[in-house]
């Protein structure tokens, strides 16, 4: 079975589901992108900890990554390895120390703990081939899920007007009240002006 390395692109309001997001993986040696429709609270986890961000309390993969660690289990991998109905079916391979073990995950679950435990995600290139979406020369995409308006990606933050001082207290504001896709919007804004600065 040949296997495919994934890294996360970012996460996108979903279209086609009402209060659903998109989990966009992207193939590290390619461009073919694998777009997974995911719930609120695992996209936030998901965006949390790609954005860096200290929750006030630990969220439930913060909470399963501190109870590993205290039982020295690790996560080596997480392999997507079946697509069903539309269903994205994921193991966790985990190492207690002295044996390797393998348990069914959600797919956005499993993504979650492997950014926390800095772990590869793999996909079959079966699965790949079915549900990966490749951006033509032109900028668009060969699959429907390019209606999908991208979150945390660019584009106007609408927080430009404010001054420096003022989004950093808009981002702890945010953290203390877990709006964690404000306080990501607002981080896109900070970080960017740091490059513009450097420029």
């Amino acid at each position: 079975m040949h296997r495919v390395k994934l890294k996360v692109l970012g996460i996108s309001y979903s279209q086609t589901q009402s209060g659903a997001y998109a989990l966009i993986l992207i193939e590290e040696n390619g461009d073919r992108r694998v777009p997974i429709i995911i719930g609120g609270f695992e996209a936030q986890s998901i965006v949390i900890k790609l954005e860096n961000l200290e929750p006030p309390r630990p969220l439930t993969h913060d909470l399963f990554k501190s109870f590993a660690d205290e039982f020295n289990i690790t996560l080596i991998e997480v392999m997507i390895y079946k697509l069903e109905e539309g269903v994205f079916y994921s193991r966790l391979l985990c190492n207690n120390g002295d044996k390797e073990l393998s348990i069914d995950s959600r797919t956005s679950d499993a993504v979650a703990l492997a950014l926390r435990f800095s772990c590869p995600i793999y996909i079959t290139e079966e699965i790949l081939e079915k549900a990966g979406i490749t951006i033509t020369s032109s900028g668009d995409e060969t699959n429907p899920e390019n209606e999908n308006e991208t979150l945390y990606e660019g584009g106007n933050s609408g927080f430009e007007s404010y001054s420096d001082e003022e989004l950093f207290k808009m981002i702890d504001e945010s953290v203390k009240t877990e709006d964690y896709e404000r306080a990501a919007s607002i981080r896109d804004e900070i970080e960017k002006r740091k490059k513009k600065k450097k420029k």
